[in-house]
């Protein structure tokens, strides 16, 4: 095993290296430890020597593309820009022939994925969400559909009176794969009243996903960091995220989102910095021990820090998105999506091996 750069580290960093490489599991106090700690280099080398013994040089993508069926919501969270109320300027819903049509318009070979996900629209009933899966799957069922976050679902349990099992074999029997992540942002109720997250609390968020797994899903999961959190709150999250992997298995990568203003105009100290967003995914892939994957999300951080941060525990890039809406409705400055080339280049700009994926991590196509 290599040897760390940093010639003088404290007692509690070489205690934590050792917990480490010796397969030992961190816990809250080593996590917060690691987050107050100015010593990046340390942390980085750390989480890319995890990275490695799980992945190798390999880093992942798909070829997939972000749809947004509705932007009406009923919830008013402090940190969202891309909601709509009914009637508003702006706002739309789309029904699934609609989007069909969208979708043939821009569409390009290769894509395996779509990325579904939109707002908890009440002014339509819940089979509208699943003739809109129905439509898609119908008209391309080569494309994987992983579609909806758990506090989708939980929106869906509301106002259609079934249970979340239920909702979730009916979106399935509609051509529903896997959940995306969204919805986690971070797993504190004291969190979320502050935020205003008027949607599913941490419990209904773990067992949708729980539900999910227990019925064959594997699905994905996030964090959302960078606003009235304390960085105790992200570890704790993260080891919330852990406990239910233990439990189920069932989570293929972990997607930490680096907050976004709501303005495009915004200065830097009102975005993370490329240091906090750098630890956060080393900490995230020591953190997260039984994780294959950390994502590291371009669309939030940039495709240069991207790169970087696969020296710092990620494995996946995301994929060629083609026009994202979430992010860019706040301030993103960052590309609406790249192309599979330019993918390619970026990893193999970092010495890594770009590997094409499907939605469960199969190996497509390796670009040695």
């Amino acid at each position: 095993m290599s040897t760390l750069i940093t010639p003088h580290m404290d007692a509690r960093m070489a205690n934590i290296i050792d917990k480490v490489r010796g397969g030992e599991r961190l816990n809250l106090e080593d996590g917060v430890y690691l987050y107050e700690s100015n010593d990046l280099l340390t942390i980085g080398q750390l989480a890319n020597e995890v990275n490695l013994r799980k992945n190798g040089n390999k880093v992942y993508f798909i070829e997939n593309m972000s749809l947004y069926f509705t932007n009406v919501c009923e919830s008013r969270c402090a940190f969202c820009n891309f909601r709509k109320d009914e009637g508003e300027e702006g706002a739309y819903t789309l029904s699934g022939q609609e989007m069909v049509q969208y979708v043939e318009q821009h569409i390009h070979p290769g894509v395996r994925e779509f990325h579904i996900v939109g707002g908890h629209n009440d002014n339509v009933p819940f089979q509208y969400y699943v003739d809109s899966l129905k439509a898609l799957n119908e008209r391309f069922p080569e494309v994987t559909l992983k579609a909806y976050t758990a506090a989708e679902i939980d929106f869906f349990t509301r106002i259609s009176g079934l249970s979340i099992r239920e909702v979730l074999e009916q979106l399935r029997a509609a051509g529903l794969k896997t959940l995306t992540g969204g919805g986690a942002e971070i797993l504190s109720d004291q969190y979320r009243k502050k935020m205003r997250v008027d949607k599913a609390n941490v419990e209904e968020y773990l067992e949708v996903h729980r539900t999910a797994h227990n019925i064959g899903m594997r699905t994905h999961t996030t964090m959302l960091y960078g606003s009235i959190e304390s960085r105790e709150d992200r570890i704790r999250h993260m080891l919330q995220i852990r406990e239910l992997q233990d439990e189920t298995g069932g989570f293929m990568v972990f997607i930490p989102l680096s907050m976004q203003p709501k303005n495009k105009n915004a200065g830097i100290m009102r975005r993370n910095s490329a240091y906090e967003d750098l630890k956060t995914i080393a900490v995230s892939r020591l953190m997260l021990d039984n994780f294959d994957h950390i994502k590291a999300y371009f669309i939030n951080i940039g495709a240069q820090l991207t790169q970087v941060a696969l020296s710092f525990g990620a494995s996946d890039v995301h994929g060629t998105i083609l026009k994202e809406r979430i992010s860019h409705a706040a301030g993103a400055l960052t590309p609406e999506g790249l192309t599979r080339e330019e993918l390619i280049w970026l990893v193999k700009g970092a010495g890594r091996i770009p590997v094409e994926r499907d939605t469960f991590y199969n190996e497509i196509k390796v670009y040695e």
